[in-house]
């Protein structure tokens, strides 16, 4: 009765099994395979196998997240996809919005769209805003897109019509008509992935849908044969943007919804550490090797981003996506992110990253470029023969060789240039963290920080101490959080549906007979069986009449006018800092998530001998602080062997198989019960656990 879940990143494939029975952990680390990832996986399972004595045959359960849906996007290797969409239309892709965020760019450019113009074909149709149909679909406009399409070589196709979400007619006759002409594309309509309105974002969606739809489909069948060949043979999940996992074949129909997979399975980790802490209002972080990934859990829930955009940045507007995807903000600062002299004169840290080859000059694989992983190599927070439980020996000379192509032009010594590194990126992580609570209307202080990833926990202290979060909260195994959070994750599925009312008492009526519907089609979604077993919570995406955006404000079945709008009004001003109490409000949309109840990784308390905190200390290790301090010899102790309400003052640092863990001086470090590490200042702490 083993769950287990894997997870790829762009430097490391993480794995994480647990066994129901016993309470057994198994866990493996090896670096990704990045020509195809799926033998990353199964090396990490071979490794879990050999060093902690993983039993495949007892597995039941497999849940998989990774990045193999962004690289395809972000690196442009998906396949040649065309769109058949309304006549007068072939264009929207290209136009977007005129919302750009680098207003005053003379030179800017809109992204380029995924479709080339010569491949987005228009035909002869129109249904309006309400389902009617107008101009009945004409079929002789088909023909020579099926012609161009197979002279080209076209392997996928999106069809997006005009309001189809509210009326798919058009849309479904298409796709069978092009099915049947070109067997050997994948074909994908918008009504299939998006029920929403906005032409633009929808024409973004299913274009890239169909974009990675056969990669995807190919990865999962591969991944698949090969773990069944294996005698892996049980049910198999991937973890979905939104927070929660969906069967293979479900994922493979909406391949988008994995778009922020990886990322997801550690807000899904984090909301589950909240919980057993009882913390409602949660900031996670996650530090990898390639990048960091932070987001804000309240109430116990990961956050949704509403508009999300892929590739966004300060300058670039980005590709919209109508997928729930889980609000996150993601940096280039991993391990592996690399240090640089800019064409200024002034230190530059990411997005760059080593990745897993050749690595940061540390791993000795022929990387030679300075990296954050060299910089706490060098200052010495990580132990060279201790790294990854010893299976990963760091060379100290190679990493202060790296960082001295710093420090000689910015004229510091090699520890300093090491420091600067770090700081830099930790500057670079507080943005982020602030983006997702400050920005967000949010106060950090309110909020426990959860931090996990490979670099994560030898940052902790330090980002907790300035961004005075309530606590520093380091989980189990968070060097493989990620892939444990999967295990934490249940299946989900989220249905919305654009619908246009004022906001009355009877249009909150039949917004609950919307909602009915909404229902139905999750039982259908999940099977017969399981309606008993389904949890729902519904949200209406409302607006003051004449604003163009508007927020989901959650809505309980029953809700009279005044209690919804109160709530209204207070999730506007939220998010916008003001309220218009007297202006009427409309109804654009409504949102159901389903998630089906299941078991998720139980977090049992600590078992074993009684040792002293002496017994748990494994010896003394310099630490680099700059400035005055300069050099500490700090205490190291192997997390493994602290026992539960054992309580630490820094500084110290902590170091187990996947991650290693630095407590400043004024700071305390206290176990709970089940062994998480939470870390206060000292003239707020209090003894024992959260």
């Amino acid at each position: 009765m083993i769950r287990l879940a894997t997870d790829v990143g762009g430097t490391f494939t993480d794995l994480v099994g647990y066994d129901e029975l016993t309470g057994e952990v198994f866990t493996a680390k090896s670096l990704t395979t990045v020509d195809d990832q799926s033998r990353g996986v199964l090396q990490a399972i071979a490794d879990a196998e050999q060093s902690d004595g993983l039993r495949r045959r007892d597995v039941t359960f497999f849940a998989h997240g990774g990045t193999t849906v962004i690289n395809a996007i972000t690196e442009r290797k998906g396949v040649k996809t065309a769109l058949v969409t309304t006549s007068g239309f072939r264009d929207v892709l290209e136009i977007g919005r005129g919302n750009r965020p680098d207003l005053y760019n003379l030179q800017f450019h809109s992204p380029e769209p995924f479709v080339p113009r010569h491949l987005r074909f228009e035909v002869r149709e129109r249904i309006d805003a309400k389902g009617n149909v107008l101009t009945q679909l004409e079929l002789d406009d088909l023909k020579p897109i099926i012609k161009t399409c197979l002279e080209e070589g076209v392997e996928a196709v999106a069809i997006l019509f005009l309001h189809s979400y509210a009326n798919p007619e058009h849309e479904a006759l298409c796709a069978d008509i092009l099915a049947d002409a070109l067997p050997c594309a994948t074909i994908c309509a918008s009504h299939e992935v998006s029920r929403q309105w906005r032409e633009y974002e929808r024409s973004n969606t299913v274009v890239l849908n169909a974009y990675v739809q056969p990669i995807i489909q190919y990865y999962f069948e591969r991944l698949e044969e090969a773990l069944t060949e294996t005698d892996l043979t049980c049910p198999y999940y991937a973890m979905q943007s939104n927070g929660g996992i969906a069967t293979f074949d479900q994922v493979v129909k909406s391949p988008l919804t994995l778009v922020e997979s990886g990322p997801a399975g550690g807000v899904a980790g984090a909301a589950r550490i909240g919980a057993l802490l009882s913390e409602t209002e949660v900031l996670s972080l996650d530090v990898g090797g390639t990048t960091a990934k932070c987001s804000l859990i309240k109430n116990s829930r990961p956050t949704l981003d509403s508009e999300y955009r892929l590739e966004r940045s300060r300058i670039n507007p980005g590709y919209a996506v109508q997928v729930p995807v889980v609000d996150i903000v993601e940096i280039g600062a991993g391990g592996g992110s690399i240090a640089r002299i800019d064409q200024r004169g002034a230190l530059s840290v990411g997005p760059e990253s080593a990745g897993s080859m050749p690595g940061p000059a540390c791993y000795g694989k022929g990387g030679s470029r300075p990296t954050i992983s060299d910089a706490l190599l060098t200052i010495g927070v990580f132990d060279p023969t201790t790294f990854a439980n010893g299976t990963m020996p760091l060379d100290v000379e190679k990493a202060r060789a790296a960082i001295e192509m710093l420090a000689v032009p910015l004229g510091m010594s090699i520890e300093d240039a090491a420091l600067s590194v770090i700081e830099i990126a930790h500057a670079n992580m507080i943005n982020a963290l602030k983006l997702v609570t400050v920005q967000r209307g949010h106060d950090p202080r309110d909020a426990a920080f959860v931090i996990s990833g490979g670099a994560g926990p030898a940052l902790a202290a330090r980002l907790g101490r300035d961004l005075k979060v309530k606590s520093t909260v380091v989980p189990l195994h968070p060097g493989i959080f990620s892939a444990w959070g999967m295990l934490a994750a249940e299946p989900r599925a989220d249905f919305r549906s654009t619908w246009f009312s004022p906001l009355t008492g009877d249009a909150l009526t039949l917004a609950g007979d919307r909602f009915v519907v909404l229902e139905q089609d999750a039982a259908d979604y999940f099977g017969k069986g399981h309606e008993a077993e389904i949890r729902f919570s519904y949200s209406i995406e409302a607006r003051y009449r004449g604003q163009e955006h508007g927020v989901f404000t959650r809505y309980e079945p029953g809700d009279s006018e005044e209690a919804f709008s109160e709530r209204f009004h207070a999730a506007h001003e939220k998010a916008y800092s003001f309220r218009l109490a007297h202006s009427a409000i409309e109804i654009t949309m409504l949102h159901l998530e389903a998630i089906l109840s299941g078991p998720v990784i139980a977090i049992p308390k600590l078992k074993g001998e009684v040792i002293s905190v002496e017994e748990a200390r494994c010896g003394t290790r310099d630490v680099y602080f700059g400035g005055t301090e300069g050099w500490v010899s700090c205490p190291v102790y192997a997390r493994g062997r602290l026992r539960p309400h054992t309580t630490l003052q820094g500084p110290l640092i902590v170091e187990e198989s996947t991650a290693t863990t630095l407590v400043l001086a004024g700071q305390q470090l206290a176990l709970t019960q089940e062994g998480i590490m939470i870390i206060r200042e000292q003239d707020h702490s209090q003894s024992g656990a959260a």
